[in-house]
């Protein structure tokens, strides 16, 4: 068997190579027909020549080409023999002379539609190919240019502390981590410099031709200047940095506008929007005698949560800065994973791998809830089964009742409140203690800098702080625990980093101990993460400020919403059943409305559902505009649903 797959991947691998050994030379004369191609392929940093890659996409086109043709085939087979074609596919007509091509219809439908699969999946998969090169590169450009700010005051903060331009890449590239994209390009840059024998000029030049990001292109020209003019580096990053910190700030004022204007649009078209047309959706079902819901279920099902799905997608599309967990920084792993060798002490020492596995189980055991409230997401793995278990035996019970809509109702809110309660409990729990660890962290670096001008050790500056009680008084014991315990300054910072996953703290973290590696006088480097990190915290805390009355907006919006339906539901559609049942009942002539008990019914279950929906929705854009997050809005989503769902519970249905 092994065998076989060995033959099979080499017959596949030289099937692959096919292509290029017979159009290789052809695309080489071609070769500035494909210049867009070759250096979106550079500025992606695929791996591969343009030659060997153009080659793939030949071959996977051709296959999927052919899938294409054997699905056309099935298609044409069941189009043409078991569905049967219409005698008149089109209104054409022909000519005495031209009858005879009636003959071959069914052969003739059949080649149209094997031939239109075929150039179907091929193209699509040959289109792919040619613009992947592209979107890559376009992702490592907004890469690069979200953390370009932060590695310009990495390189500042180091330049400081005394080291070398080519020491500060070097420090800079290893922290991928970190930095992202922005690190990589400067591996480029010692890559040409290593392996290729450039000096940092011609490699300096070479980035600037390939790079994706016009800032870094700009950076790395303007640096270039000031080695060729002889200038100073570190004034040279220390006004790019302020630059970036000014941009940012006139480019957050710019998006928050813009997010302003979302807001505005989403209320008037979800929420103003929708509740025009379900106004005039009823009038229109009821007045008109066997008019039908198609418009009002459109609206609730459809529209209102796929355009606030919309809403959420773009806004954190145009998002600027940093998203998602802050990364894991590099650590040294002391137990469980270094060989020990056959000492005296070798017993003791397996002892204490043992104890602090015990001592791990038994914290485990005593704070079971640890994982969930590092980890929010994974209420999941419980809520979700316990859902479906409980939806199961809930549709079970329906079916036994007259009205299975009325008993399953309930059961899928209180469905939604198990999955969502728990998640957004530990999602707040974990987002407050990073927000309250990031708001001291300007503090705490400020202190660190100023016990450092005086001639202290950052050691002893730690162990200085560990007196304090407020703010990070906690964290900072850890830290000097640590460090008692053996470990090194450095790599009780980074275990201080892990513990917490911000971006602030990881990049004010790789700063400190990437300066602290290289020189002991690192004043100058916790003034510059001091502000660096106070810098965004003031920038989170105006999104915040701004956001707030259109955060209002909604809510008022949504309350406007329920209202109104609410209205509708208890007095419009009662008073048109009554008088619906009296035409009725006087058996005059005039036209009964479309509308009675059963109905009226169906409408108030409508409207409690859009409702719902609307809540759910309008809460998780609060969320996403006002935080930057989806789970921050189910907070906004459960407040907004609870008073839907008790407005209808206890005064319509």
């Amino acid at each position: 068997m092994e065998d076989i797959t060995k033959k099979a991947d080499l017959l596949f691998r030289k099937l692959k190579t096919l292509p290029f050994v017979l159009l290789g030379d052809k695309m080489k004369e071609r070769k500035e027909d494909y210049r867009d191609l070759r250096m979106a392929m550079k500025k992606a940093r695929i791996p591969m020549s343009y030659e060997m890659y153009i080659s793939n996409a030949i071959f996977y086109s051709t296959i999927t080409g052919l899938i294409g043709a054997f699905l056309g085939l099935i298609l044409a087979y069941i189009v043409t023999m078991v569905v049967k074609l219409p005698d008149k596919l089109t209104h054409m007509t022909f000519s005495p002379s031209t009858a005879w091509l009636l003959q071959y219809r069914n052969i003739s439908i059949a080649f149209f539609i094997v031939i239109f699969l075929t150039l179907l999946f091929g193209g699509i998969t040959y289109v792919l190919f040619m613009i992947y090169p592209a979107f890559m590169a376009g992702e490592r450009k907004g890469s690069i240019d979200r953390n370009l700010p932060y590695a310009v005051t990495f390189m500042y903060a180091l330049s400081r502390g005394g080291m070398n331009v080519i020491e500060i890449m070097r420090s800079l590239s290893k922290c991928t981590d970190t930095y992202g994209e922005t690190a990589r390009e400067m591996d480029v840059i010692l890559r040409d410099m290593d392996y290729f024998g450039n000096d940092l000029r011609t490699a300096l030049h070479n980035i600037c031709e390939i790079t994706p990001s016009e800032k870094f292109r700009d950076l790395m020209y303007n640096l270039l200047t000031v080695i060729d003019s002889g200038g100073d580096i570190s004034y040279y990053l220390r006004d790019k940095s302020e630059q970036y910190l000014i941009k940012e700030k006139v480019e957050q004022k710019g998006f928050l506008e813009t997010l302003g204007l979302m807001a505005e649009s989403y209320v008037t078209a979800f929420v103003a929007g929708p509740l025009f047309i379900i106004i005039l959706g009823v009038m229109m079902a009821v007045m008109t005698p066997g008019g039908n819901n198609v418009m009002l279920y459109a609206v609730i099902y459809a529209v209102i949560p796929i355009g606030s799905m919309m809403f959420v997608v773009m806004i954190s599309i145009i998002t600027p800065g940093s998203t998602g967990e802050a990364p894991l920084l590099p650590v040294e792993h002391y137990v469980g994973e270094i060989s020990v060798p056959e000492t005296e002490e070798k017993p003791v020492f397996l002892k204490f791998i043992k104890s602090r596995d015990s001592i791990n189980l038994r914290n485990m055991l005593m704070s079971p809830l640890k994982p969930l409230k590092e980890k929010p997401e994974y209420t999941l793995a419980i809520t979700v089964p316990v859902v479906l278990i409980y939806l199961i035996i809930s549709t079970v019970q329906g079916l036994k009742t007259k009205d299975f809509i009325d008993f399953i109702d309930n059961r899928v809110v209180f469905a939604i409140y198990i999955i969502v309660i728990p998640l957004m409990i530990f999602h707040e729990y974990k987002k407050g203690r990073e927000e309250r660890i990031q708001a001291q962290i300007p503090d705490f670096l400020k202190k660190l800098a100023s016990t450092n001008e005086t001639g202290m050790t950052l050691r002893d500056s730690i162990k200085l702080m560990t007196r304090s009680e407020s703010g990070l008084g906690k964290e900072i014991k850890k830290i000097w625990n640590d460090m008692e315990w053996g470990l090194s300054i450095n790599e009780s910072l980074r275990r201080f980093a892990n513990r917490t996953r911000t971006h602030i703290v990881a990049r004010s973290i790789t700063l400190i101990t990437k300066a602290n590696e290289s020189s002991g006088d690192i004043g100058e480097v916790l003034t510059v993460a001091a502000r660096d990190a106070a810098a965004e915290q003031e920038l989170k805390t105006e999104r915040k400020m701004a956001m707030l009355i259109y955060i209002i907006i909604i809510y008022i919006s949504f309350m406007v919403f329920i209202g109104i339906i609410y209205i509708i539901s208890s007095t419009f559609l009662l008073e048109m059943v009554k008088a619906s049942e009296k035409v009725t009942s006087s058996g005059g002539g005039a036209v009964p409305l479309s509308l009675d008990r059963a109905k009226m019914a169906m409408y108030n279950r409508l409207f409690f559902h859009g409702a719902l929906i609307q809540g759910f929705t309008s809460g998780l854009i609060a969320g996403v505009m006002g935080e930057g997050s989806v789970l921050s809005g189910l907070k906004h989503s459960v407040i907004m649903m609870t008073i839907g769902y008790l407005l209808f519970t206890l005064f319509v249905l």
